[in-house]
């Protein structure tokens, strides 16, 4: 997800697509230690966007504050 996309997403959208892809990525964990994916290259990716999602999550609320 790029992160022009996340911004123009709604707060409450935010945190439901962060529990959205932190459930994702916790299945492809638990599918790749059973058997490899074909591209591990997915992981890096899904944990990327959860960062971008948390990264944005967190300037919004210290927007807020000020």
């Amino acid at each position: 997800m790029k992160q022009s996309v996340i911004n123009e997403l709604k707060t409450e959208e935010l945190f439901e697509r962060l529990e959205d892809e932190q459930s994702s990525l916790n299945k492809l964990n638990i599918n790749h230690v059973v058997s490899q994916l074909e591209s591990p290259i997915v992981l890096r990716q899904k944990r990327r966007t959860i960062a971008r999602l948390k990264t944005e999550i967190r300037k919004r609320e210290l927007a807020q504050s000020k």
